[in-house]
């Protein structure tokens, strides 16, 4: 009799082991979780054109909020950032970095005087807007163009214009939604 109570001991306290370390486990799981969608990813969604045929009105995509804190933006990574204008961020792809000259003329990007060739999205522009003369960036500021050159109102314009640092939230990372868009943002 002793011994089919030791046993049942045994079994009761191996199921309350189990079901501590499942437990442990599944909130260990919900901190990842909470972490990561609170300090490194943010899910945003694109509210117009002028990222086509890169990213589509619609389209739900993940940004990485993490990448900026441990090092800079680089020239045509697309960026998430804070329009004061808007209630939505803002999606655009950096052309120039601080400290340089962007020129835009004959529907050509020039960078402190030369041309930038040959890059995905960069066609010819129609309208240079403020950059037609010349914007020379601070230290702290970025210049950013829409994909859909012609349908962006981007840094060319003043209700846009250059980006500062802190308002740049992230980076665009990853398409989730729709199914017929899920891709890596490049």
């Amino acid at each position: 009799m002793a011994k089919k109570k030791k046993k049942k001991k045994r079994k009761i306290s191996s199921v309350v082991l189990s079901t501590f370390k499942t437990g442990v486990f599944l909130l260990l799981i919900l901190v990842t979780v909470y972490v990561l969608v609170t300090y490194v990813f943010r899910r945003t969604i694109v509210h117009n054109v002028s990222m086509q045929d890169t990213l589509f009105d619609g389209d739900n995509i993940i940004m990485d909020e993490l990448s900026y804190n441990i090092g800079d933006p680089k020239r045509f990574d697309i960026i998430c950032f804070k329009s004061y204008k808007e209630k939505d961020l803002l999606i655009k792809r950096i052309i120039g970095l601080p400290g340089e000259t962007v020129s835009i003329v004959d529907g050509n990007i020039y960078i402190d005087g030369e041309q930038i060739k040959d890059v995905k999205g960069l066609e010819e522009i129609d309208s240079g807007g403020v950059a037609s003369s010349g914007v020379k960036l601070s230290d702290d500021e970025y210049f950013v163009i829409g994909d859909n050159r012609d349908e962006s109102t981007d840094s060319r314009s003043n209700e846009v214009g250059n980006i500062r640092r802190k308002d740049i939230m992230g980076k665009a990372a990853f398409v989730f939604w729709p199914a017929n868009h899920i891709k890596i943002i490049k």
